[in-house]
Parts: structure tokens; C-alpha cells; sequence
């Protein structure tokens, strides 16, 4: 057999899928905790030890990885504008993979500056003004950052005219920095693939060995890349096609994860409606929001106050039966032990961690979709549309444990398709909803920069429709 493995360092699992080559199939997998207190190499090797129990002692043909262990790769983002320069810059760094812990905008304030410390980035992104626009705010910013303590990054960019001085700044503070290309140069214009490509590389070349990761790159046959970017790679992948091979059209995905849950989208977003129009940016076709508070396992209590304080937790939780004993029990065991399974415990923990997690599905669905507002106009009643228009998406992929390990994960999915309680939020109407059963989306997603066509049909094969 010639294997390829594929291993996607995760905040609470370490796994590993092998693909036989020749068969184009996915022949094994395997996971184990990961060990990033430690030595990530224990976790890796604990989850080989088991793909050689399935398969037999082998050497692989190639192994590739991803990383989001250790909290992924953290980042700041700060702009002009918040529904421009600021949105931008949050996009860039998403897309790049990037959990993006925080956006700023205007003028950064002292209480910002241990707000930022408090975070411990990475990276902070620096944006801010259209070249030949604003030059104050962009450089009283790289001000307030050279004096946040931390050995992060600064990736400068913002209105040119003001790069160099910005850089000046920084460099002068003891910060290291990267200028690109402004990630909107142009009123309402995005470029934000220069930024994107900045923190990639950043992460290939210094934060890889920040996290620990550099002894297991080491046998890696390619760069560790984050793993959200191999999950955006694979949704691209999955909604455009390959050279030989269909894709699925527009399409969203949600990953549920123990530290976030990340919502992708690949479609153009575009008012679909005769009388809407695009008020601010127009959004990429690839999109990835991420969010830090709707985590499964370390994010948890993050998640319950979230629900309480939007006043729905005796609402929330007496709806499905559950006595807040019980619910805050189940918390108090995920935070002393993420890699647990609900099922193991006690069958309400089940039905409870099921709650949770479509709760996440909803909250993160109405942060990553567009909506409409009425407004009026000399010619009458028109809809403004903030973000992008995903009603007519026609596939939603559910991925995740909380998801895949679901006693009805339909239930849980539900909430990523457009009801009459989500008012004016612009959700599927009418989507087929897949799951990723075999958990394969990261490992997909780096196959897919090797053997593309192999990549797309294994997933077409292993996503399994639920109604």
C-alpha cells in the first residue's frame, strides 16, 4: 500500500487519517489526546501506534500536517473603520486560518493596550485608511502596539503612505514587522490576499516552533499549516471542483471544535433580492469567521454565559428538561477533563452537550451570515443587506464531535438553516445538510495540495446526507 498520513494537531485531539494512494479511499483513523503541555509527540505517536494496529507496521509514501494546538494561532486585528478597514483586516486574518481573538478600530486607548496584552497574540494585524487617506490613526496606533509587552508580530497593512513610518514605529519599540500591501486600498475594495500570505508564512517559519510543533515538522514531508487554512482549502475545494472533477456549488460549513466554532462560506453573497442593496464591503466568495466564545470544551463556560446573559438560560435549558445542576455539572467536568465523551458519563450530558451545541450552530450562523434592514428611500421601501445574501446555498457540512457524535445530529444542524425565528438573518432556505462522519475536512484539506482530484472525491463519498 502506498499511504499517505495526514495529522491535524487539534486544541483537544491529536488525529491521524491515513489514505491509500492507489485506492483513493480513506483505509484508517485514529485519535489521542493532544499533549501540548508536554510533548505534541506523544499525543502523535499514541495515534500512529493505533493506524499500525489497524493497518500493520508500514512507512508512509508522504505525511503532511496541520496545527491548532496551544490555541492555534492567535491574532489581533485593528483598523479605521469598523465596517471597513477594521472588517478587512478581521477577514485577512481569518482566512488565513487565524483565530482572530479581537478587532479594534479608530484610535487604540490605553485600556487596549492590556487588553492586547492580556491576549498574548502572535500576530496583530495593523491596518487602517485607503492609500493616500488617513495617515493619523494607523500611526498613532503603531504607537500604542510598540508599547504593548509581548514578543509577537506586527504585520503592517494599512494606507502605504504611512507604512514606512508605521514600521519606523514599531521596529523602534522592539517589535518585529511585515509590511504588505493595504488590505483595502481603495474605498470599499478588498485585497487581502497579501496580508493572508503574510501570516501563513509567519506561522510556517516562527510560530510552528512557538507551539512546540518544530521536532514534529521535522518529519513532515511539507510545511505545518494552520489547521483552519486546510479546512478553508477544502471548502474551496469542495464548493469549486477540480480540474476532473465536480464541485458541489455554493456552499457553508461549520467545524465544532473545543476551543471555537469556525463557520466557512463559499458563495458570492450577493443581494438576492430585487430591492437590496450592499451596504459597506462587498465580502469575499471564501469566508471564515471564527468564534472564540462557542468552543464545546474550552470554551464552555464561555458558552453558558454567553446564553445567560442573553436571558435565555432558565428558557434555554428548561426547554430541553435539563435542571441547572446538571448543566453546570457537565461544564465543571468538561473543564477538568476536554477530552471527555458525554455519553460515557450519563445520557443527559448527551442531550445537554447536544443544547450547547446548537447553540453555538446558531450563534455563529447569525454572526457569519448577512441580514436585511428596512429602509426608506425616495423610492420607497428597499432592504439594506449587511454581508453576504446565503439563501440560496445549496449544501451545509456539520463537522466536529459535538456534531458527528451526536445522538441526532439533525437537531443540532437545524439551526444553520433559515426558520421564521431568525427574522431578517440571510440563512439557507432549502440546503442539503451533510455530515462529515469521517472527520475528514483538515486532512482533506491538506491532501488536497498534493492530489486535489483524490481529495474531492473522498469527500464527495464520505459526507453522508441527514434529514
Amino acid at each position: 500500500m502506498k499511504i499517505y498520513l495526514l495529522t491535524d494537531f487539534g486544541s483537544t485531539y491529536t488525529k491521524v487519517t491515513a489514505v491509500d494512494v492507489d485506492k483513493g479511499e480513506i483505509v484508517a483513523f485514529a485519535k489521542s489526546f493532544t499533549t501540548i503541555e508536554d510533548d505534541v509527540a506523544i499525543g502523535y505517536n499514541n495515534a500512529l501506534s493505533q493506524i499500525f494496529d489497524q493497518l500493520g507496521r508500514f512507512v508512509p509514501a508522504a505525511s503532511f500536517a496541520c496545527s491548532s494546538a496551544a490555541g492555534g494561532l492567535k491574532m489581533v486585528s485593528s483598523g479605521l473603520v469598523p465596517d471597513l478597514t477594521a472588517k478587512a483586516s478581521r477577514l485577512a486574518a481569518a482566512s488565513a486560518g487565524a483565530k482572530v481573538m479581537k478587532t479594534y478600530s479608530y484610535e487604540l486607548t490605553e485600556f487596549e493596550i492590556e487588553e492586547i496584552a492580556a491576549i498574548n497574540p502572535d500576530i496583530v494585524l495593523l491596518s487602517g485608511g485607503i492609500d493616500g487617506g488617513n495617515k493619523a490613526v494607523i500611526l498613532h496606533n503603531a504607537g500604542i502596539i510598540a508599547s504593548v509587552p509581548g514578543n509577537f508580530f506586527v504585520i503592517v497593512a494599512g494606507n502605504r503612505s504611512a507604512a514606512s513610518g508605521a514600521k519606523q514605529i514599531l521596529e523602534n519599540g522592539g517589535k518585529r514587522v511585515i509590511v504588505c500591501e493595504n488590505v483595502m486600498p481603495v474605498f470599499g475594495k478588498l485585497n487581502i490576499m497579501p496580508a493572508k500570505a503574510a501570516i501563513r508564512n509567519l506561522f510556517i517559519e516562527n510560530i510552528v516552533s512557538a507551539k512546540g510543533l518544530d521536532a514534529v515538522a521535522k518529519i513532515m514531508d511539507s510545511d505545518i499549516i494552520p489547521t483552519p487554512l486546510a479546512v478553508f482549502e477544502a471548502c474551496e475545494l469542495l464548493a469549486s471542483g477540480s480540474k476532473t472533477e465536480a464541485g458541489l456549488g455554493e456552499i457553508m460549513a461549520y467545524d465544532l471544535g473545543g476551543a471555537t466554532t469556525d463557520v466557512y462560506s463559499m458563495a458570492d453573497g450577493m443581494p438576492k433580492i430585487p430591492n437590496a442593496f450592499i451596504n459597506g464591503i462587498n465580502e469575499p466568495f471564501a469566508k471564515r469567521s471564527v468564534e472564540g466564545d462557542l468552543g464545546m470544551r474550552y470554551s464552555l463556560t464561555a458558552l453558558y454565559d454567553l446564553i445567560l446573559e442573553e436571558d435565555l438560560g432558565l428558557a434555554f435549558f428548561a426547554a430541553g428538561g435539563f435542571a441547572k445542576e446538571d448543566v453546570e455539572s457537565w461544564i465543571a467536568l468538561c473543564v477538568a477533563d476536554p477530552s471527555i465523551k458525554p455519553h460515557e458519563k450519563h445520557e443527559k450530558y448527551g442531550e445537554i452537550d447536544a443544547a450547547f451545541a446548537s447553540y453555538a450552530i446558531r450563534k455563529s450562523a447569525a454572526r457569519h451570515v448577512g441580514r436585511n434592514t428596512k429602509v426608506y428611500t425616495p423610492n420607497g421601501e428597499m432592504l439594506s443587506q449587511e454581508g453576504k445574501d446565503l439563501t440560496h446555498v445549496t449544501h451545509i457540512i456539520g463537522s466536529g464531535g459535538a456534531v458527528i457524535n451526536a445522538k441526532s445530529p439533525m437537531q443540532i444542524m437545524q439551526e444553520a438553516i433559515y426558520s421564521s425565528k431568525d427574522l431578517n438573518d440571510l440563512k439557507p432556505l432549502a440546503p442539503k445538510v451533510l455530515l462529515d462522519t469521517a472527520n475528514c475536512l483538515a486532512a482533506m484539506g491538506l491532501l488536497s495540495r498534493h492530489e486535489p482530484e483524490m481529495a474531492l472525491k473522498i469527500m464527495k463519498k464520505s459526507f453522508v446526507e441527514i434529514k
